[in-house]
């Protein structure tokens, strides 16, 4: 019993997390290679194949995007970082619980859809109505999605597929051809799972760059005499504006009323001043003549 508590006392405890490393994984080329979170493996190979949960509003930061969960698979590892591929997009289970309520019709579609670059992917998008419907309403809808899904998948790739529907483009494509048949509330992709990886490689479309314009070189302005005087002209100016002030300063001597019309101006003043007078002397008068006549 001794020599077996001295073999396990002599045996050494190796700690797991001390041999682990710190490896930092990166999005995938569709969110510009991002770092999305950080992770302990003992080895890269062990890295390979983990899952990683995001979501939409980390890579974005896009509050509206928050209830969208995007899926990630490591495939690659070089020295500390690891390279991942899209796996699919989930939508939380809060999100939907708060879309559908009571007396309202769910429509709910699975289609496999084929890319333009080789890859396959299975959509699975929902519709709510405002009020219950038919089967026969619910089928109608569904036929529509499956032809709009169809599509939308032959012509774009892998990579804008997934991001139209991440955006709502696709979505709101169904949504335009269902109001034929019935005015559906909403319309979106409930989950993506990605089958299979592209076979063909295709560069996405870039949008169209705008051309840079040369800026127009402005023109020289033609002098003009009349608004830029030179200084010559300002000098020769000045004493022409002073001169005038003199002259108009001469005019009122010479417009000098001769003497009979200042007096003949003056005569009715002095008129006016003479009625008056004359009114008080007509008062006094016949004040003096009340006083003159005696009583009876």
């Amino acid at each position: 019993m001794a020599k077996a508590r001295a073999r396990t006392t002599s045996r050494k405890v190796k700690d797991r997390w001390k041999a682990k490393n710190w490896y930092q994984i990166l999005a995938p080329s569709l969110f510009n290679n991002v770092p999305v979170a950080e992770t302990l493996a003992e080895s890269p190979n062990s890295l390979i194949g983990r899952v990683t949960e995001v979501s939409l509003q980390d890579l974005t930061n896009d509050f509206r995007k928050s209830h969208i969960k995007l899926l990630f698979t490591v495939d690659k590892v070089e020295q500390n970082t690891a390279h991942t591929q899209l796996k699919g997009h989930v939508l939380t289970s809060d999100y939907l619980r708060r879309m559908t309520r009571r007396r309202k019709s769910r429509v709910d579609g699975v289609f496999d859809v084929e890319t333009r670059d080789g890859a396959l992917l299975r959509v699975k998008p929902f519709a709510i109505a405002e009020k219950r419907i038919q089967t026969s309403q619910k089928k109608l809808i569904r036929n529509v999605m499956k032809v709009v899904i169809s599509k939308e998948g032959k012509t774009k790739t892998l990579n804008a597929f997934i991001k139209d529907c991440l955006d709502g483009k696709i979505g709101s494509e169904i949504y335009k051809n269902c109001k034929v048949y019935y005015p559906v509330k909403r319309i979106e992709i409930n989950k993506t799972e990605i089958m299979r990886l592209p076979t063909v490689i295709i560069e996405d479309e870039k949008p169209a760059e705008k051309k840079e314009e040369k800026p127009v070189e402005p023109k020289e302005p033609i002098k003009e005499e009349s608004e830029v005087p030179s200084e010559e002209e300002i000098t020769e100016e000045k004493p022409a504006e002073e001169e005038l002030p003199k002259e108009e300063k001469e005019a009122p001597a010479e417009e000098e009323l001769p003497a009979e019309e200042t007096e003949k101006a003056e005569k009715p003043k002095k008129k006016t001043k003479a009625k008056t007078t004359t009114k008080k002397k007509t008062t006094a008068k016949k004040t003096k003549k009340k006083k003159e006549v005696p009583p009876e």
